[in-house]
């Protein structure tokens, strides 16, 4: 099993990475803000203007080590990545069943069934925990309209049809969100989902909490020799990376919603650590960034039990396994594609 690493988060805007043998080392003008052993990290997500020395991002690329660029933002910029590991038949095959949509629509069904079954499970779990402070019939409504859009994606045999399908129980799913949150309601209303940009304290953080998950199956898939810009649900786009987008689908309802859920809840995240621009987007500042990265370190490390494994780790490596169970898939080592279906 593989284990799990740190991931570095760089969040001083000014900040410039280099190499030093085989320690990365954290610049701010001539002071030295830290350095870290390579060996250590398995990512490296920057919140840079300045960057890193192409010594660095061929040390990271050349240990496999994912370093990911965004703006101080949060808006996604660029990805190191060296050369391919893995395969190149594996790639092919991915390749070919993306040009087919009969093959294309099995893997997206399973992953779209892991989407919807998550988020049932996310409204099941509010149910359960704080039935008397919600509005119990209407959850309980939405959750057997989710449960009814399993069973029809099961019948659906064109991806059109089956992205109608999801589109539906999303916007049924999201009808509920507001409902999850319990407290600070008046700081984090969610009365619809918008994005580019987000235009509210519960839009922006659920954007950047799939900004970074995205990422993160990107660098899972690269790990397995798959190529994560050619996906079967995301149509091909241009600088998309369309199948971490596909991957991610299963994951938001649990690794995402419900670790966004939780900080508001928990009031770990406040409006303090928000900053409205003059266009009215609105982002996490610095200090609600470390707040939201030290909670995501501190969840990648929680121990579970893998549904379809049996087989306990860590969350964080959740986007890793079922990158390398879509890889066995491809392969013809498994059947079907089983997506992560937790309960």
């Amino acid at each position: 099993m593989r284990k799990l690493l740190n991931t570095l988060y760089v969040l001083t805007e000014n900040c410039y990475l280099t190499l030093d043998g085989e320690n990365i080392v954290i610049l701010d003008g001539e002071k030295t803000l830290g350095r870290f052993p390579l060996h250590t990290l398995e990512n490296i997500v920057c919140f840079t203007y300045k960057g890193a020395t192409p010594a660095l991002m061929g040390a990271c690329a050349e240990r496999q080590i994912g370093m990911s660029f965004f703006s101080p933002r949060g808006n996604f910029l660029a990805r190191a990545v060296g050369k391919e590991y893995g395969n190149v038949l594996l790639r092919k095959e991915q390749y070919r069943i993306s040009d087919d949509e009969d093959r294309s629509i099995s893997y997206a069904k399973n992953m779209m069934i892991g989407k919807i079954f998550n988020g049932r499970w996310s409204v099941e779990r509010t149910l359960r925990d704080h039935a008397y402070r919600v509005d119990e019939e209407k959850l309980r409504r939405i959750s057997n309209t989710l449960y009814d859009s399993l069973h029809k994606i099961e019948k659906v045999s064109a991806l059109d049809e089956l992205r109608g399908v999801e589109g539906k129980a999303a916007e049924q799913y999201y009808s509920v969100f507001d409902d999850m949150i319990l407290n600070q309601k008046d700081d984090f209303a969610f009365t619809t989902r918008n994005r580019r940009p987000p235009l509210d304290n519960i839009n922006a953080v659920l954007s950047f909490a799939y900004t970074v998950l995205a990422g993160e199956c990107a660098n899972s898939l690269y790990s397995v020799g798959l190529d994560p810009y050619v996906g079967f649900m995301h149509s091909d786009r241009p600088g998309r990376i369309s199948l971490a987008l596909d991957l991610m689908e299963e994951m938001r309802p649990i690794m995402a919603d419900r670790f966004v859920l939780t900080l508001i809840n928990t009031k770990a995240l406040q409006s303090s650590h928000f900053e409205m621009q003059h266009n009215h987007a609105v982002y996490l500042n610095e200090e609600g960034r470390k707040v939201f990265f030290h909670a995501w370190q501190n969840r990648k490390k929680e121990k579970i039990t893998h549904p379809f494994l049996k087989e306990k780790m860590e969350w964080g490596l959740v986007p890793y396994i079922q990158a390398l169970l879509l890889a066995r898939t491809i392969r013809g080592d498994l059947e079907e594609y089983p997506p992560f279906l937790w309960k």
